[in-house]
């Protein structure tokens, strides 16, 4: 049971700061918050993220060069030219890398207002820190883990962030159905996001880039968006007037 509720917190917990914090905010900026409450958001995706930590500087240039680019070949992941999941994974990494550690020229339009903490984000992204959290998931698993079954869960728990990466940004442009007609092959992977906090509405995410309701249709429902307005009432962050 034990092993259950953390693979179920820190799929949730590390997908909606995934797409609360690097992808709404850092690419979209579909809201603003204080600098206080940014360097805040900036730990939990860390501790939820864990030994998979994503810089939200890395993951926002990442993100607006897929949209500016998609389904091409500048575009850093796509099915379309990636010819299995494992090539995918493996460019968006290294293009990733790249841009995080700024060895690449990137215009300035990809970077404008993209957040960034340097010295967090080295202390986050080192070897160290993601070895000293697989340490812990292993020393979880060896107390609670009653069955050799439970120790499946142990490796998607250690790339999680990546694996909500492929779910998007693989096969929600290979299965699934459209509301809007684009030039790119983005598709709404579930009717019903109860799995990826709404960023299954992939779609409709494409169409209004700019909008933190990914959801369109009365049935598309979207968790973290519906978290987000909740946030605002609190004055903790504030929403776009177009969002």
């Amino acid at each position: 049971m034990e092993i259950l509720i953390l693979f179920i917190v820190l799929w949730y917990g590390g997908l909606f700061f995934q797409t609360f914090f690097l992808h709404r905010y850092a690419a979209h900026q579909t809201f603003t918050m204080s600098k206080t409450m940014e360097k805040v958001t900036f730990f939990l995706t860390w501790l939820f993220q864990g030994s998979n930590y994503l810089s939200a500087y890395g993951y926002g240039i990442m993100h607006r060069l897929h949209h500016a680019y998609a389904d091409t070949e500048l575009d850093p992941h796509s099915p379309k030219y990636d010819e299995n999941v494992f090539v995918m994974m493996w460019r968006t990494k290294t293009k990733y890398q790249a841009i995080n550690q700024q060895r690449i020229e990137v215009d300035e339009k990809f970077t404008k207002n993209v957040p960034q903490w340097s010295s967090f984000d080295q202390f986050a992204s080192s070897n160290f820190t993601r070895a000293f959290w697989i340490l812990l998931y292993v020393l979880f698993f060896v107390k609670f883990a009653a069955a050799w079954w439970m120790w499946l869960f142990l490796p998607v728990i250690m790339l999680m962030a990546p694996i909500h990466g492929l779910i998007i940004n693989w096969y929600a442009h290979i299965y699934g159905y459209v509301n809007f007609k684009m030039k790119d092959t983005s598709k709404n992977l579930l009717p019903i996001d109860f799995l990826m906090m709404g960023e299954a509405y992939h779609n409709n995410h494409h169409k209004y880039g700019g909008r933190a309701n990914f959801g369109v249709k009365w049935h598309e429902i979207d968790p973290t968006y519906l978290i987000m307005r909740v946030l605002n009432k609190l004055g903790l962050i504030k929403l776009n007037v177009a969002s």
